[in-house]
């Protein structure tokens, strides 16, 4: 991969910082049905409303301008959109024959922005990360509480599925692959299996992030791991970060990453939401609170990637590369 030794050395330098949410900054626009099918898919079936990532075919240029943003807010990488880009996901607007061309137009779309950034800086260079969901359905737990053994998806539905995602994303020209929001560690074990299978075949070395969410304060995934339980399920490969996003606000994050930082010899990653939703299902937390808990992960020495997830803006991001560039990233036990 041609941007690994470039990625490897700014990781060694200093702490780099990840985008913010991708749907937040959607939302803004208000697109309606109309917006999300575009002349193409004018007359497709079902309602695609909400379906953000068809936006990279029908609205390319307002995801341009998100990535455009939050890189010149200070991110060094930036989330493919593509959060829902598998078949699986893609069931629920009948578009599964779509995942392919979504994937490879979302990473093109990164790609781009990412490479005019690095031309006007090249002291600075951007990567892009290829974002792996969860899915909508889960491998290690029974949605029918009547019959706890049911599963509504097989591992190898899961493998055949991040297979296709994940090569539609390199072939994109993605620089890292992102499996993140993890909840169920089977589903991104498929995931995780499915890239291997990629790197044999291509015979390259894929720069593999994996990020976890702890769901609430019990400090456990959905399917029931402690953070250490998690990192050693995943840590059979060679990977680039393992971390935690979503579901969390930065404080309540910090023993979690704790946890990682002393087990791992991997980089840690950390994108937590702008605080806990209200009653509205809103973020309130501004940039400069935000900051001023990530404060805690570099005072500590916890991290080497940070960024947003729900709730965050170019302001969020900017406000914490603001913060960052003053602190040195984590030590690795082992160098990469």
């Amino acid at each position: 991969m041609k941007n690994s030794q470039a990625l490897y050395k700014a990781l060694s330098d200093r702490i780099l910082v990840l985008d913010g949410a991708m749907g937040t900054m959607l939302q803004r626009h208000k697109f309606s049905e109309e917006d999300f099918r575009g002349e193409r898919f004018k007359d497709w079936k079902t309602s695609v409303k909400g379906n953000n990532d068809l936006l990279s075919l029908t609205q390319p240029q307002a995801i341009a301008e998100v990535h455009r943003q939050y890189f010149e807010a200070g991110a060094d990488i930036v989330e493919t959109n593509t959060f829902s880009g598998t078949t699986i996901a893609m069931a629920d607007y009948a578009m599964e024959e779509l995942v392919y061309e979504l994937n490879f137009e979302s990473a093109k779309i990164a790609r781009k922005v990412a490479d005019e950034f690095t031309e006007k800086e090249p002291h600075k260079p951007r990567f892009v990360a290829g974002a792996i969901g969860p899915t909508n359905k889960t491998a290690s737990l029974s949605p029918d509480v009547n019959d706890p053994g049911y599963r509504a998806i097989t591992f190898e539905e899961l493998r055949v599925a991040y297979k296709q995602q994940a090569e539609a994303l390199l072939d994109g020209g993605v620089d890292i692959l992102l499996v993140e929001t993890i909840f169920d560690t089977l589903n991104a074990k498929a995931a995780l299996f499915a890239i291997d299978e990629i790197q044999e075949e291509r015979n390259i070395q894929i720069p593999i992030m994996v990020s976890g969410t702890i769901t609430d304060a019990s400090g456990r995934t959905l399917s029931g791991q402690t953070a250490e339980a998690f990192l050693i399920s995943i840590s059979h490969l060679n990977l680039l970060s393992v971390g935690f996003n979503c579901a969390l606000g930065a404080h309540q994050l910090t023993p979690y990453l704790e946890v990682l930082s002393q087990k791992s010899n991997f980089a840690i990653s950390a994108y937590p939401n702008a605080g806990l939703p209200n009653a509205f299902g809103q973020y309130d937390e501004t940039p400069e609170h935000m900051a001023s808990q990530i404060k805690e992960y570099a005072e500590k020495g916890l991290i080497n990637i940070v960024g947003g997830c729900c709730g965050t803006t170019p302001p969020h991001i900017k406000a914490i590369a603001d913060l960052v560039k003053d602190y040195q990233p984590r030590k690795l036990m082992v160098e990469s």
